[in-house]
């Protein structure tokens, strides 16, 4: 008589012990994997590195920078640069066996999209090795001391002075955007140098795809890219505006577990921290003393 439609849940008769069947296989939820620590380099033995003078004077420079930068009036801003320009190429070899690779690696972008400098931060946090390919084929390389290399703030502050697109109409699908941009727009007029970061957290936001494509073509992307490795991964890009980045978390399946946008000069997951230098200072100290019994 009547048309019943199927019911979604379905009804169990009998309860009770033994009247439920139970599956013998238990599905746990994927642990996190690959969490970045500190790990001491694997080095050669004490007297084959003092056999490479060039490499070892490297080194004390690098450790001298490091006090220099650590005990500074502004550790999160002073960088120093030690040069590796006319080093033999078992020194280099060595320079970098000692340094190894941290959590942090970055890129500055050309226009077409090709990586012109390309940084990797050591195991000693605060180091950090750059590479630059010149117009002519050359490659400049260097060691850079202090919480950033230099010429990612130097790169995000020029992508912010150009010119942007012409904006776009608000297309009806775009609903929260808006908001979003104006809140942003308000904290970089009052944004200071040394102020905390203004984040917003836009998984906890109701958006759509619409307003996240209308945030990017707003905001826009500029050359630098950062990826953080640590309990998961961190992705990091500069926008076309200023003191403003967008910063993604991603689990160690690379899901996406935070989408935030940071307005501020450089995010702190990017950065060395004063404590971070102070640290390294004292790992490179042991490094070299135990090079030094040689």
């Amino acid at each position: 008589m009547y048309d019943i439609k199927p019911f979604p849940i379905p009804v169990v008769a009998d309860l009770g012990p033994g009247t439920q069947s139970e599956d013998d296989t238990l599905d746990y939820i994927t642990m996190p994997q690959g969490m970045e620590t500190f790990h001491t380099p694997v080095l050669p033995e004490p007297e084959d590195i003092a056999r490479h003078a060039g490499a070892v004077q490297v080194l004390h420079e690098v450790l001298a920078a490091l006090r220099q930068v650590a005990e500074g009036a502004a550790p999160r801003i002073e960088t120093t640069r030690v040069t590796l320009a006319g080093l033999a190429l078992d020194d280099l070899t060595l320079i970098n066996q000692v340094l190894g690779e941290g959590e942090v690696s970055a890129q500055v972008l050309a226009g077409d999209g090709r990586p012109v400098l390309q940084i990797q931060e050591s195991v000693f946090a605060g180091v950090w090795r750059v590479i630059e390919s010149q117009s002519d084929g050359s490659v400049r390389d260097w060691i850079e001391v202090g919480a950033v290399p230099a010429v990612l703030r130097q790169t995000a502050k020029l992508d912010a002075s150009q010119t942007l697109a012409a904006d776009m109409p608000v297309p009806p699908d775009v609903m929260n955007a808006p908001s979003v941009l104006v809140e942003l727009e308000d904290q970089r007029r009052t944004w200071q140098p040394g102020q905390i970061a203004h984040v917003v957290n836009l998984s906890l936001l109701p958006l759509t795809p619409m307003d996240i494509a209308y945030l990017d073509h707003r905001l826009g992307t500029g050359r630098v890219l950062i990826l953080s490795r640590g309990y998961g991964n961190c992705r990091i890009t500069n926008c076309c505006v200023p003191h403003t980045w967008r910063v993604v978390y991603y689990n160690s399946q690379d899901t996406v577990i935070l989408n935030s946008v940071e307005v501020t000069d450089m995010p702190e997951v990017t950065c060395a921290a004063p404590e971070d230098l102070v640290d390294s200072v004292d790992r490179l100290h042991e490094v070299l003393q135990w090079v030094n019994q040689a």
